[in-house]
């Protein structure tokens, strides 16, 4: 089973989800990761231990899991092969921390109320706040929540590159979506095509189903390591500029503003688009400075 509760570090609550099931296996590696800011505490963390074990660094932090270094094949699989998707090897050198969920309305409102984000506060189209997924947000807003949350944690966070968000969208599969080559409505979140736009293979009778907005961040299950929504929901902005082929992954992009590259890549699909958009591989280019209800982000912070 797993135990979560709060601690108190010189003042700081840290959260604490600990595995108190079996063991784990034997020759197990763990990454020693440190969490909060005054007084850090050291903590060893299994990567892909899915969701037995996460942590965050202050009670309004994004809760991250740490996934394992490894190799995968960039846009894998029969029907990965679109135009921009050309499979290539890539390796992942080390564990690092992501997001379990996409960053939340409820967060990014914690940051506003704390000062920072520029102030700003996001359209929601009367969907709800809370736990749905912050949207219209630009590559810059996400850049805005992250030097903030940054700040107050004492710990330097950063949007994936494009070739992690597959990677960790993927959890070691090579499968169009994590649990396989086929969707549901009731696996995630997104469009299907009207009648008068039919496509082969597409179940039209889903389409009473459809929800037409977003849905919370912790809907549907995790993938094997622990992440949720890596299909569909909202697209996720990456650190890369948008290039007609997808890039390698490391090191992460380093343009220091929107405009450096005028489109942004983005990866996971959303809501508002059909079930190919969602697959582990596709991938979109979003003008940087365009702010959309179909847009939001992730977080991801490197490990020593």
């Amino acid at each position: 089973m797993i135990e979560r509760g709060w601690i108190m570090i010189l003042g700081l609550a840290v959260s604490v989800s600990a595995w108190t099931g079996p063991a784990i296996a034997a020759g197990a590696a763990c990454v020693a990761v440190s969490i909060g800011k005054a007084k850090p505490e050291k903590r060893c963390i299994v990567p892909g231990s899915g969701t037995t074990t996460w942590f965050k660094d202050c009670p309004d932090c994004p809760e991250m899991v740490v996934v394992p270094a490894g190799g995968f094949a960039l846009g894998e699989g029969k029907l990965e092969t679109l135009p921009g998707e050309k499979p290539q090897r890539v390796t992942v050198p080390k564990p690092f921390a992501v997001g379990r969920f996409a960053v939340s309305f409820a967060q990014w409102d914690a940051c506003v109320a704390a000062g920072g984000c520029n102030g700003y506060r996001p359209e929601d189209q009367g969907w709800g706040r809370g736990k749905l997924p912050v949207i219209n947000v630009d590559w810059a807003d996400a850049g805005a929540y992250l030097k903030w949350l940054s700040a107050a944690t004492g710990t330097p966070y950063r949007l994936l590159t494009e070739a992690e968000r597959e990677y960790v969208a993927r959890a070691g599969t090579t499968t169009a979506y994590w649990w396989g080559s086929d969707i549901s409505l009731e696996q995630a979140n997104y469009d299907v095509p009207v009648p008068g736009r039919r496509m082969v293979g597409v179940d039209y009778s889903e389409i009473k189903n459809l929800r037409r907005k977003t849905m919370p961040v912790d809907s549907f299950a995790a993938n094997p390591w622990g992440l949720y929504n890596v299909h569909g929901n909202v697209w996720e902005w990456t650190a890369d500029c948008w290039r007609e082929q997808a890039p390698l992954p490391a090191p992460p992009r380093k343009d220091a503003s929107a405009t450096a590259c005028g489109e942004r890549a983005a990866r996971g699909g959303s809501w508002n688009d059909f079930a190919a958009q969602a697959r582990s591989a596709a991938r979109i280019g979003y003008n940087a400075t365009a702010r959309n209800h179909s847009q939001g982000f992730r977080v991801a912070r490197s490990l020593p």
